[in-house]
């Protein structure tokens, strides 16, 4: 895939050459006192500045920095309009960043949700949501449901969880849980050693299609969005276009597509599958709108910056039924999710069910200095909020779902794709309207997740740079 934002340093300074013979800032520049001019901290520190200066979202409210030499991540982070800044991040290795945002990330394979065992003990339970295909934890028989419960030997609990998941970067053991079927209980399995690779995670999870009371429901797991990887810039969008070219063959008439884990990506891969759904659009036809700070909106350039959708063969959109499309959702459904569910609500109606998204209405650029061989930092500040065809954002506290669900009520997980799973049975009774039965609900609180530690988290990445070379 193509590293993105490569010449951004360069197209920030021809911008500010550009802007500074047509214009001043409002705001009085504040400059803190250059100290230590021989510290390295310097020169990035001054590159974080220039940046943020130009792109910063909410660049009237950003603070004044702390000592030019001070940590690159503090200095950052003091610049920060938190806590109104939920999403704005530093890494201190731009290329591991893009490689992260594209799946690709040192791992043994497996995700988890964590949960406290119970009220009257601090045990620390997680439990497995799914295995990458290809992984050392698929080859190691782990699977969606089984509840970890050890790591290198030792149990879990409030206070030393997160030193123990610390550890899962490297080459580590399991203990786990595995529920038995047949006597309805959760038995001890003998522990498990993983090593860690550079695993590149494909999007495209799961794909089926059901046919259940004469109703065709196309179904899949999408797990964040990015369109490719290097050397194969296109080949997950390709690859989601051949899924829903399957779906249009069998002649699908209602589409779940599940977002439980997608926590954002490329704007421009949730382009392309809006287009594969929303009914009767063309390519002049406004997916999103993208609002800037207030120096760059006083440009025209960045004035009417409308995303329009494109034009798909394989598109879904003329065969749903009710003009409906089923989202499943969780707490863990972020930015680029969000912004399908936002930019399809003016064409179709969208029923979301699950859990109350993040709430992520804004989207960052991957920045790094290439100025700067010493300066291998890359950062994602918040530079642009997302608008849909109606000029609607009002969802910075999530959407609500319209059937709720939470797949962690559940005694044990089924695997994703299984019509009896949890959130998948709701969705198929909505579109059945054939109620889902009695379901067995366990209280366990939800303590976090593996999903929110990998960078493409709340992460909705734009790739426009050509925007600031007008």
């Amino acid at each position: 895939m193509k590293v993105y934002f490569r010449n951004s340093l360069k197209a920030l300074v021809l911008l500010s050459i550009i802007f500074s013979l047509n214009s001043c800032k409002d705001k009085e520049e504040v400059e803190p006192p250059i100290v230590a001019e021989d510290s390295p901290n310097v020169a990035v520190n001054k590159w974080i500045k220039d940046v943020m200066d130009e792109v910063y979202f909410w660049l009237d409210d950003m603070k004044t920095p702390i000592a030019s030499s001070s940590d690159p991540e503090d200095y950052y982070e003091s610049l920060l309009f938190r806590p109104t800044d939920r999403f704005s991040a530093i890494y201190p290795d731009y290329q591991e960043l893009i490689n992260s945002l594209q799946g690709i990330n040192k791992e043994a394979g497996y995700e988890f949700s964590l949960v406290r065992e119970s009220n009257e003990n601090e045990n620390v339970l997680a439990f497995v949501t799914y295995i990458k295909k290809g992984s050392p934890a698929a080859s190691k028989d782990v699977r969606r449901g089984d509840v970890i419960n050890q790591i290198n030997g030792q149990s879990m609990n409030l206070n030393n969880y997160r030193t123990l998941l610390g550890q899962i970067g490297d080459s580590h053991s399991i203990t786990f849980l595995r529920y038995n079927a047949v006597t309805g209980q959760y038995s001890a399995q003998a522990p498990v050693s993983l090593e860690t690779v550079s695993l590149a995670e494909n999007p495209n999870f799961l794909d089926t299609v059901y046919t259940i009371n004469n109703q065709k429901i196309g179904y899949a797991v999408y797990h964040f969005f990015a369109p490719g990887i290097d050397g194969q810039p296109t080949r997950y969008d390709d690859q989601a276009d051949e899924i829903f070219a399957k779906f249009k063959a069998e002649g699908i008439n209602h589409l779940i597509l599940d977002f439980r884990y997608n926590g954002g990506g490329f704007v421009s891969s949730a382009v392309n599958l809006a287009s594969l759904i929303a009914p009767n659009v063309k390519s002049t036809d406004v997916f999103s709108k993208t609002k800037y700070n207030s120096f760059l909106m006083s440009f025209s350039q960045f004035q009417n910056n409308n995303t329009p959708f494109k034009n798909k063969s394989q598109n879904l959109g003329p065969i749903l039924s009710g003009n409906k499309i089923y989202i499943i959702t969780s707490s863990r459904t972020a930015s680029a999710s969000e912004l399908i569910i936002n930019g399809l609500k003016p064409y179709m109606d969208v029923v979301v069910i699950g859990g109350r998204t993040v709430g992520k209405n804004v989207g960052s650029i991957a920045l790094e200095d290439e100025e700067n061989p010493k300066n291998n930092y890359g950062i994602l500040p918040i530079v642009t909020r997302s608008f849909n065809s109606l000029d609607q954002s009002d969802y910075g506290n999530g959407f609500p779902a319209d059937v709720e669900g939470n797949e962690l009520s559940q005694p044990v997980l089924l695997p994703l794709g299984d019509t009896n799973e949890y959130l998948l049975k709701l969705a198929i009774g909505k579109i059945t309207a054939q109620p889902s039965g009695r379901m067995n609900l366990v209280d366990r609180l939800d303590i976090g997740s593996s999903m929110e530690s990998k960078v493409r988290f709340g992460r909705m990445i734009e790739e426009n740079i050509e925007l600031f070379d007008k």
